[in-house]
């Protein structure tokens, strides 16, 4: 009986240990996967055409910038975390260091771009911020979620600066069909950001809870609340959040001190000549990108890339009032050729009427926001259906399967 309980014991003193070291390993498979999340974001807009034709070379910093770093005492984070006087607290502790490191090594060879963006972008944040006196260090959060890429895509079907899924972009007044994705739209993705923000501080009444919800949803933050025995500090109830969220509080601490400690560790990015200046005009009438460009001389590439919000080359106008964004310099161009490019385009659309009938179906507001999965080696359905938040039987009734077998590289329909 002595023999048996002393195994017990043991046991039970080891248990917590590999609790631990499992929660250890994950965190770190978290950061490895926001790290790549973030170098996976910054390619796909490095790749825009817009970067392609205006971006500078960036002075390549990497190593030098983790080595400074990694002789920066705590003592002096800590301050200079402190010194920013936010709203949100930067707390420092070990794991908001290895962010720092991390985000360091990934962005030292991106502060190009990341800097130039912040110039065209954080202007539009903080006037949203603002409006629904939500903290104005929060701009910085859209580098965690999508490396500031209007374009960005997760794995479970988050778009847009501010990853928001297709439900809760509706909830806050983001159209999204087959012609119109507001989620890419910088203005009003940035404003529902913040609606949203503000709506979890209510919640909450803290604004870290307030970012973790952002990411994992308010449901999860009260499970962590509750299984926590009712703490509501956000590093109280660390152990009890999903592994995605435990990761996105540091990051955005990380990515907060970079921003503006950047200069600290040796970097000196080459900003890029990227043209910041741009016009909007609110369209009424249906417009096709291909004869905006015809007729203004504005590559259809720049096109795309000042307005991510429309996914098939037109601006839905008869539908309601929609924003064209141009380059400075460009707006009479379209005022003086506006007739010409109107009659082009309907010419275009009675002619090509499977493009119509797209619009027809967007304006009715017939949901046509499909995610699909492609299955990596290992994966059953049962995994992809949690995944993504759906059932087993959903996703064998959207892609016609008559067996719970899958293969490797089989592209499946989720939503």
């Amino acid at each position: 009986m002595r023999y048996f309980c002393t195994i017990f014991l043991f046991l039970a003193m080891l248990m917590p240990w590999h609790s631990v070291r499992a929660q250890e390993e994950g965190d770190k498979g978290v950061m490895e996967g926001l790290s790549n999340q973030f170098v996976s974001n910054y390619d796909s807009l490095l790749n825009s055409y817009v970067m392609r034709k205006y971006a500078t070379t960036s002075q390549r910093r990497n190593a030098g910038s983790v080595q400074s770093f990694d002789q920066v005492s705590d003592s002096v984070l800590a301050r200079r975390l402190r010194s920013l006087h936010t709203v949100i607290p930067m707390t420092y502790n070990d794991v908001v260091r290895s962010y720092i490191r991390m985000y360091l090594s990934r962005m030292s060879t991106r502060m190009d771009v990341m800097l130039t963006l912040s110039e065209y972008y954080h202007p539009m944040f903080e006037e949203s911020l603002a409006r629904y006196d939500v903290p104005e260090e929060i701009k910085y959060l859209s580098i965690v979620e999508s490396a500031m890429n209007p374009r960005a895509v997760s794995g479970r079907g988050a778009v847009g600066l501010w990853q928001f899924i297709y439900t809760t972009g509706k909830n806050y007044g983001l159209e999204v069909n087959s012609v119109v994705d507001e989620r890419r739209d910088a203005y009003k993705s940035s404003d529902a950001a913040a609606h949203y923000l503000h709506d979890l501080h209510k919640v909450f009444d803290d604004w870290t809870l307030a970012i973790a919800a952002y990411n994992c949803g308010p449901g999860n933050i009260n499970k962590a609340i509750a299984r926590s025995g009712g703490k509501r500090d956000f590093w109280e109830i660390y152990p009890y959040l999903p592994r995605e969220t435990r990761g996105y509080i540091p990051a955005f601490i990380a990515v907060t001190y970079v921003m503006n400690f950047y200069p600290e560790h040796g970097l000196h990015p080459s900003r890029a000549t990227l043209p910041l200046r741009t016009d909007t005009i609110m369209v009424e009438r249906n417009m096709l990108f291909c004869h905006i460009s015809r007729y203004t001389g504005i590559d259809i590439e720049e096109l795309r890339t000042l307005n991510p919000q429309y996914r098939i080359d037109l601006i839905p106008g008869e539908e309601g009032s929609y924003p064209l964004c141009l380059p400075t310099g460009k707006m009479n161009d379209l005022i003086q050729w506006a007739d010409t490019i109107f009659r082009a385009t309907e010419d275009s659309l009675s002619r090509t009427p499977v493009t119509a009938a797209v619009v027809r179906k967007a304006a009715s507001g017939a949901p046509s926001n499909s995610v699909y999965h492609k299955v990596r080696r290992g994966e059953t359905l049962s995994m992809i259906a949690r995944k993504y938040g759906t059932t087993i039987k959903k996703i064998k009734k959207q892609n016609n399967l008559h067996t719970d077998k899958i293969r490797e590289g089989q592209r499946l329909r989720v939503r």
